[in-house]
């Protein structure tokens, strides 16, 4: 059995709530981009380019294919106490970490280029950081209860 303290809960409910999230923003526009853009969690191309667009959609065809089952297996199998799990959890929260700062880099060197009208960013910058804060505090975590069981 796991051990259940508050750093388990620390790290499984804003797995899950970020999981729920991903498959409401990000897994609905991999089939159809546009929905995303009326639901309001992807940008349109005509504020953000075609190239923005096509950025974004490849970010939501990724975490569908890849972080989203990531993200579900580590969740379930870590919440089991199982080695295996915590190993698919750091994977996928390699991700987590990766990609609000990707997102954030291209927000900032896309500023002022041509047909870029993302205009306010305070979203971007208000979430991205502290999920990316979340999973490296994360990864810790999930590293030190394997060192602790091969102690």
């Amino acid at each position: 059995m796991p051990n259940r303290d508050t750093g388990f809960w620390l790290l499984q409910v804003p797995g899950w709530l970020l999981l729920a999230y991903l498959v409401y923003a990000q897994a609905l526009p991999a089939f159809d981009y546009e929905l995303g853009v009326a639901m309001g969690t992807q940008e349109p191309a005509a504020k953000i380019t075609d190239v923005g667009a096509a950025f974004w959609y490849g970010f939501a065809l990724g975490d569908l294919v890849i972080y989203i089952p990531l993200l579900l297996a580590g969740l379930i199998g870590s919440g089991c106490g199982r080695a295996w799990g915590r190993a698919v959890l750091a994977a996928a929260l390699g991700i987590t970490i990766y990609w609000p700062v990707v997102s954030l880099a291209v927000v900032v060197a896309a500023r002022g280029a041509a047909g870029w009208n993302l205009g306010d960013e305070t979203a971007y910058w208000s979430v991205l950081p502290l999920i990316a804060v979340w999973a490296t505090w994360g990864l810790w975590y999930v590293a030190r209860q394997g060192k602790n069981r091969n102690q």
